[in-house]
């Protein structure tokens, strides 16, 4: 951590030179990209089904009000990530157009933007909503913040397995904020994200291994070498499998969400194990395609059941 921290000046003085050799000025866009949209849309959607799970009646301008708490919580997240990250995201070709590498954003201002929409999206579920919300909010923001992105993405190859926990957080940040609890199911919720997290992101990294080593980023394929990845990746699948099931036994899933999760369990299962057999990256491209469908189609399961009012199943 120590270390990490130490590096903050290179990072602010690498990005601010890089802004130096700009051939344009940021535009708006470029702060929205700062947000990471893309992830923020999936947080959005896993805390707004965490919401409504909890089973409880929701009033309409607390419920808005706490979803766009955890949309701007989201936000700040991916901004400090992008301050931080600005000198490995250079190195990569999947990064490198971002922002601040590019240059089109100053380190400091997307820090800044990072630290205010924290503060804001905190205080405002707290006042707002209710204190337990904003406690797992500001710890979701911390934790993808500080421990994952300045700590383990840079320390140790279970940098997503344990980083994972910031992503997964938010069906219980939504279920706080509508019942003021977090209670078993809601944490059965973070723990299908938690264990989703390592082969969704592994299988990418199976496609773009020269980008993390070039970048220093102790991704598994990087250290252990992609064969252990592809065997980590099946065995986290088999966990996956069945605890997706399990919210159907718990009062939580319906038969529709039973389906859904046994079939695409099942497929996750047999792209993970077709991956190990034949190492092709055209089989990694598949089955990271596939983990995005999965999860979202697991969650807009649990979602419909809710809103529509589908009984959940009972032993």
């Amino acid at each position: 951590m120590r270390t990490a921290m130490a590096n903050t000046p290179n990072l602010v003085e690498g990005a601010n030179e890089a802004v130096a050799h700009a051939a344009q000025p940021a535009r708006w866009q470029d702060y929205v990209l700062l947000l990471k949209p893309r992830v923020m849309s999936l947080v959005i959607f896993t805390a707004l089904t965490g919401l409504f799970c909890a089973g409880v009646p929701l009033n309409p301008v607390l419920a808005a009000t706490a979803i766009l708490c955890i949309a701007v919580g989201a936000g700040a997240s991916g901004a400090l990530n992008m301050w931080f990250d600005a000198d490995i995201d250079a190195k990569m070709r999947r990064t490198l157009n971002r922002p601040v590498p590019s240059g089109r954003v100053q380190g400091a201002d997307a820090l800044a933007l990072g630290m205010t929409l924290s503060l804001f999206s905190v205080g405002l579920m707290g006042l707002a909503v209710n204190l337990l919300a904003a406690g797992l909010l500001a710890f979701t923001i911390f934790f993808y913040a500080v421990v994952y992105t300045m700590w383990l993405k840079r320390s140790t190859p279970q940098n997503i397995v344990i980083g994972g926990l910031a992503g997964a957080l938010p069906p219980a940040v939504g279920w706080a904020a509508a019942s003021g609890t977090a209670p078993l199911n809601a944490w059965l919720l973070v723990a299908i994200i938690f264990f989703w997290t390592p082969p969704h992101f592994w299988a990418l990294s199976l496609t773009m291994g020269d980008d993390y080593q070039r970048a220093g980023v102790p991704m598994l394929s990087v250290t252990a070498g992609e064969p252990a990845t592809r065997r980590q990746i099946l065995i986290y699948s088999l966990i996956l499998a069945p605890l997706a099931v399990a919210p159907a036994f718990t009062g939580l899933g319906g038969p529709v969400y039973l389906a859904v999760a046994g079939i695409g369990g099942i497929a996750f299962i047999a792209l993970a194990a077709q991956l190990l057999r034949t190492a092709a990256k055209l089989d990694a491209r598949r089955l990271f395609g596939f983990s995005i469908l999965y999860l979202f189609l697991l969650f807009a399961a649990l979602l419909g059941e809710h809103v529509f009012g589908v009984r959940a199943l009972t032993l």
